[in-house]
């Protein structure tokens, strides 16, 4: 055990973590020349194509350090403010952490909030300044501003760039020297601690785990101690570039389990795992409870495919453990799911993996956050509103309490304007202003959540070049003057496009609402009126004009009563179809809502 090394790898987004990954795989000959590629470990299309981390990726490296042999356990997490559960989950599995910051662009928001995560779990911090080789780099002043971050001394940071490869021989020498090796008794009973798993549709779930105490050997007989379900192991090993079987997994060390469970539920991320024979008598506390902020519904399009749905979420949640959903219903779009998501990029991220990984096509509603009701009833005891249609009636409800945040955003003396205008704009209220060098400054604002759901974190990055950095964390409910904006089509209430809206802003909307969905929904043989309402008050109407046949082309010349006689008969046709009619909404116009200020 004292040759074994975990850790992970933290900093803000695009600052270099998975190409400096990709160096360390290549130093300690992990990979094969055939096998090289850059981002080696972003395996998903969609991680390649946007050029960030999804998902934390665990991989095993030997290395042969003054004559000794020692194997390192690395995990490359995600910089995205979206994805910090993986990195909590990450962090939890680890006794060390790499903190990479860019030389051209210093400590960020996320870097900061990824550092607060690893040093609650007592992490041994390894700073890493990146990106040296680059032009514009900084290396002087961003040393000072981690001197200031971390205490540490500036001989402590360890200068590399990812792209050449210098200075990763010093990163792998701190690994060794600083970060502690795991503890652990090899002969007390099993507790593993399972941080990630996937599914496979060959062999059922493959269970990634931390072995803290004791030893698993395959065809042991195992227990999840939160499902209180028992499995054969039928195969164990460690996580190299592909898992390579082992006959057992000692303590300290990191690696995988298959017991060809097939159904996903059973499967629980933060669970532990013991033996049955000689069963641990506690669980390991697992890492802290996700929080979802950003609610959504995602529907079949076919309602046919509700079970088929289920099992994909099912599946994709082994593998995305902060997506949370429950079953609900709409009157517009059937049978579905409410899902839980940690923001906008999270929600996209899963649509994608729904429609690429499980051939799943599905339409999601606009997102929205969780709100808390008071009714005149009962003033004192809170209902949760998860989606807009749940909100009491006007006419019982007493008050209605949002989540609020506190944003910390880093960014350029230059642009401290724009993002003031942009924050205040969005009833944001500014608590703190510091200047961290002359040149960067950090800006701190208490904001509603469901204010920086949907445009907000593009909107900064256009309005700062790119320059602004964005953290933030709930700071519980605060009341606020709320109303529900409906939209109905022909007279019928959309119940997927209504939205909780700050009575401020509830007329400007809803009249956007109907521009827009006016442009979106096909004409039809009838007119079909669009209206926002508040409550039963209209405050919004635009109208789509009806496909019309000219009835009255064979009359040439005649009496006027002929042609009176057919647009009368055309009139009632159309009455009567208006009655009946059904107006199908295309899956833009629930995404629209959300590009209202394009």
């Amino acid at each position: 055990m004292k040759n074994i090394r975990n850790f992970c790898i933290i900093a803000h987004i695009d600052h270099g973590k998975s190409t400096l990954a990709d160096r360390l795989l290549d130093s300690t000959g992990s990979v094969t020349e055939r096998e090289k590629q850059n981002q080696l470990l972003d395996n998903m299309d969609l991680e390649r194509e946007r050029g960030i981390t999804i998902k934390s990726h665990a991989i095993q490296m030997n290395y042969v350090y003054k004559g000794e042999r020692y194997t390192l356990n690395l995990i490359d997490t995600p910089g995205h403010v979206d994805f910090s559960y993986e990195v909590s989950r990450s962090i939890a599995a680890c006794e060390g952490a790499l903190l990479i910051v860019d030389a051209a662009q210093s400590i960020q928001a996320q870097t900061i909030s990824n550092l607060y995560l690893a040093l609650e779990n007592d992490l041994e911090i390894i700073p890493v300044l990146n990106k040296v080789d680059l032009p514009n780099a900084n290396p002087e002043v961003v040393t000072d501003d981690i001197v200031n971050l971390l205490g540490c001394a500036p001989e402590d940071i360890i200068h590399a760039s990812g792209k050449t490869g210098f200075g990763v021989d010093n990163v792998l020498a701190a690994i060794i020297d600083r970060i502690p090796a795991p503890k652990g008794d090899p002969e007390a009973p099993l507790q593993a601690l399972v941080f990630d798993s996937v599914y496979n549709p060959f062999r059922g779930v493959e269970t990634y785990f931390r072995v803290l105490n004791g030893t698993i050997k395959t065809g042991q007989r195992i227990q999840f101690m939160a499902t209180g379900k028992n499995y054969f192991a039928d195969e164990i090993g460690v996580l190299k570039l592909k898992q390579e079987k082992k006959n057992e997994v000692c303590a300290g060390d990191v690696g995988y389990l298959i017991t060809g469970i097939k159904d996903a539920r059973e499967v629980k991320v933060g669970d532990t795992i013991t033996l049955t024979e000689r069963p641990s008598t506690e669980m390991i506390s697992g890492f802290e409870e996700v929080k979802p902020m950003v609610f959504a519904g995602i529907y079949p399009v076919d309602t046919d495919e509700y079970e088929e749905l289920r099992s994909s979420m099912e599946k994709l949640q082994l593998n995305d453990a902060s997506l949370v959903f429950i079953p609900e219903s709409s009157a517009a779009l059937g049978f579905g799911f409410r899902c839980g998501f940690l923001g906008m990029l999270h929600m996209e991220i899963v649509q994608e993996r729904l429609e690429r990984e499980f051939d799943m096509t599905v339409i999601t509603t606009v997102p929205n956050v969780s709100y808390h009701a008071y009714t005149r009833k009962d003033p004192e005891k809170a209902f949760i509103v998860n989606n807009p249609s749940d909100l009491p009636e006007p006419s019982v409800l007493d008050r209605v309490e949002e989540p609020y945040i506190k944003a910390s955003i880093i960014t350029k003396t230059d642009f401290v304007g724009n993002v003031m205008s942009l924050c205040i704009d969005k009833r944001g209220l500014i608590t703190n202003q510091t200047y961290l060098t002359p040149e960067r400054v950090e800006l701190n604002f208490d904001m509603p959540l469901a204010e920086i759901v949907f445009d907000f974190y593009d909107r900064l990055k256009t309005i700062s070049k790119g320059y602004a950095s964005f953290d933030y964390s709930p700071i519980g409910m605060r009341e606020s003057k709320l109303v529900r904006v409906d939209i109905l089509l022909n007279a019928q209430p959309v119940d997927a496009l209504s939205a909780l809206v700050h009575i401020d802003n509830a007329h400007h909307l809803g009249k956007k609402m109907c521009e827009k969905l006016k442009e979106l929904i096909p004409r039809q043989q009838f007119d079909i009126p669009i209206q926002a309402a508040i409550g039963a008050k209209v405050i919004s109407r635009e109208t789509i004009k009806a496909l019309r046949k000219d009835v009255t082309a064979k009359c040439y010349g005649g009496d006027i009563s002929r042609k009176r006689k057919l647009l009368e008969k055309q009139k009632k046709g159309k009455k009567r179809m208006r009655q009946i009619g059904n107006v199908e909404i295309p899956q833009q116009a629930f995404m629209a809502v959300l590009k209202l200020n394009d």
